[in-house]
């Protein structure tokens, strides 16, 4: 992510179950049993556990280290032992050269060979010095909202099976439109197909044309107004899988033109360079559509301290840190709920004919 310093990159998750009313007294004994562990059962390729998030090699989350304000912050690390496929292809060559010269005959069975490349592996597997990847995380148990550093699908999976293992508590990837999903699914009402068909690409493309709308200025209602410009990189696609048409536009003018002529061909937003302005302070970021998350997220530079201060003054930084995270995180949820109101409004043809001229005109 980091939380420290720097840019931000991270998923955000939801725990909507209820907390026990001594849960809190008792995480400190729960992430401690849930801490990281120096070894690899045989023939592991990975071990897995929590961490400080100050130190990467505090297990023992000495003085409560894993609180600051309402927030429980560690990391998680995950140590990988990784076999290079061409090592393994030439090691099991050359044992099945050995194994043929040893009992004198031309060929191996289908069923040897196989037990000879996991002998093999299993070897190489032994002697491979893991490599460690440390991953932050930002919990608020007070809102049960989570912030993890990163957008992989087998990590984000990996801290999820974790969590519930550690805590006892299952969270969930936070994805407005999934959300709004489940909410008529729990109504038993029929889905509207915005929601079925890319509707992060369809709230990003939209977004694009609010920002174009009105020099960058949106309103939130309430008299509350922001700036969001699209900046730099835009990625827009029709398909998925094998059958995905991707049109990477980057540069201020070229964009524009190139993004403008591929929403013409029916492709949508999958993920754009947001600035985004709030009063005098100003955030960068990409913003991923398909799953609403974030990466690279610049924080205003009041935020970006060099992180020499003494403890104290360490653990204010981290807050506004945090405190300017979540800010942008919340604007973006608010103007999906804004997207959402006008989306089932009787006046979203109207919206969607504003969208189609805007996509039409001529730069």
């Amino acid at each position: 992510m980091s939380l420290k310093k720097g840019a931000l990159t991270f998923s955000k998750f939801v725990v909507s179950d209820p907390l026990p009313g001594d849960f809190a007294s008792r995480f400190d004994a729960r992430i401690k049993a849930g801490a990281f562990r120096d070894f690899f059962p045989e023939n592991d390729e990975k071990s897995a556990g929590w961490t400080g998030l100050q130190d990467a090699l505090d297990t023992e989350f000495a003085a409560a280290g894993h609180t600051v304000g309402d927030y429980r912050v560690f990391s998680l690390r995950i140590d990988r032992k990784t076999v290079p496929g061409a090592l393994l292809r030439l090691r099991v060559r050359e044992a099945e050269r050995n194994l043929l010269a040893e009992r004198g005959v031309k060929k191996l069975h289908r069923e040897e060979k196989e037990a000879l490349r996991a002998a093999v592996y299993r070897e190489i597997l032994q002697q491979t010095l893991p490599v460690p990847s440390l991953f932050d995380v930002c919990w608020s148990l007070a809102q049960g909202k989570i912030y993890f550093s990163s957008l992989g699908e087998k990590i984000l999976q990996e801290f999820q099976d974790r969590f519930r293992e550690t805590f006892s508590l299952n969270p969930t990837l936070h994805v407005p439109w999934l959300e709004a999903l489940a909410a008529v699914g729990k109504e038993n009402r029929e889905p509207p197909e915005y929601l079925t068909k890319e509707p992060g690409r369809e709230f990003l493309t939209w977004l694009w044309f609010k920002s174009e709308e009105r020099n960058g200025r949106i309103d939130l209602g309430g008299g509350e107004e922001i700036g969001l410009f699209f900046v730099r990189r835009l990625v827009l696609e029709s398909g998925r899988g094998d059958y995905a048409e991707t049109v990477v536009c980057q540069g201020p003018h070229a964009s524009l033109r190139e993004g403008r002529e591929a929403l013409r061909q029916g492709k949508k937003i999958r993920e754009a360079r947001l600035a985004l302005e709030i009063d005098a302070a100003e955030w960068e970021f990409t913003f991923k559509a398909d799953l609403f998350q974030f990466q690279a997220l610049k924080l205003p530079a009041a935020a970006d301290d060099s992180g020499e201060n003494e403890a104290t003054e360490g653990e204010g930084l981290l807050l506004e840190r945090i405190f300017l995270m979540e800010r942008a995180v919340a604007i973006m949820e608010r103007l999906f709920t804004v997207y959402m109101e006008i989306r089932n409004s009787p006046g979203w043809n109207a919206e969607a004919a504003r969208i189609d001229s805007w996509a039409n005109r001529k730069q």
